[in-house]
């Protein structure tokens, strides 16, 4: 359901922001964040996936993705599960990595999974179901097992684990570009307000101080689930329930799910795919 490729084609502008995360790792939130920073009101103009539309996502075609973004004249924020080596870095746009505890997120994947009506997918796409997402699913302890254990190529299956740490490797090492922020779920979940404030000093948004309170709630976890039709990234009708996209998951729990000799095998697996410095951040509590 994606295509990179229609990055080659996209004409950015000066100011653009680019959110670039993995599935599960706080891309709607981080969206959600930047539309209440450019709008500066909790009643947002329209849906989040018509303010912030998901440029690769093929069932919504290119002409129609494109249309939509050139009509738009506030300052654009545009999503993509694409890493950073594979769009158009443009010098006067501004990029936003996400990044979360790489076990968390992967158990997050796996409940989305229960939730995505593949038929629904395979009739969009025009592709049938692949065999792999037919009849029942391993237990979840089974699957994340698995899940730490991959070596599937990261351009084929970017949300498995090699594909996870190549795309925030990627954006540590350009971590001292002006132009790139990293976030993290945690720092997100630990002080909201105090990452919304660094967001919007860093993409140059002033914000009046009287509204920061409300500006605030509407980025709660509460607050985003009760309007899940209007936030939830589904304006194709995949999900079963857009109201279990949004499951509350506390970071660095998943680790649990693993006996300790599973834990010790993925800490070993993720040792030889990113720098140290890397991985203390990305696992602190």
């Amino acid at each position: 359901m994606e295509d990179s490729h229609r990055w080659l084609d996209f004409p950015l502008r000066d100011g653009d922001i680019i959110l670039s995360t993995r599935s599960k790792h706080g891309t709607t939130w981080t969206q959600m964040i930047c539309a209440l920073l450019v709008f500066q009101t909790p009643d947002l103009p329209a849906p989040l996936t018509e303010l912030s539309p998901w440029l690769d996502w093929t069932i919504a075609p290119k002409a129609t993705v494109f249309a939509r973004l050139e009509a738009q004249r506030h300052r654009r924020f545009i999503k993509t599960h694409t890493p950073l080596d594979g769009i158009p870095v443009h010098p006067a746009a501004r990029y936003i990595v996400v990044a979360r505890h790489p076990l968390d997120a992967a158990v997050l994947l796996y409940h989305q999974g229960d939730n995505i009506i593949r038929e629904r997918v395979a009739e969009l796409t025009g592709e049938p179901v692949p065999e792999a997402k037919r009849g029942p699913r391993p237990e979840l302890h089974e699957w994340l097992v698995a899940w730490t254990l991959s070596e599937n190529d990261p351009r084929e299956a970017p949300d498995m684990l090699p594909g996870v740490m190549a795309h925030l490797s990627d954006a540590w090492r350009r971590r001292a570009e002006s132009n790139l922020l990293l976030v993290h779920y945690a720092d997100l979940a630990a002080d909201l307000e105090g990452e919304m404030r660094r967001i919007a000093a860093w993409l140059d948004i002033e914000v009046d101080e009287t509204r920061w309170p409300e500006l605030v709630k509407a980025a709660t976890f509460g607050e985003m689930k009760a309007k899940a039709d209007q936030v939830a990234p589904d304006p194709a009708g995949l999900f079963r329930s857009r109201d279990a996209f949004f499951r509350r998951g506390t970071s660095g729990s998943a680790a649990e799910l693993l006996t300790p000799e599973e834990f010790a095998a993925y800490e070993r697996r993720i040792e030889s795919m990113a720098p140290k410095e890397l991985l203390t951040w990305l696992h602190r509590p």
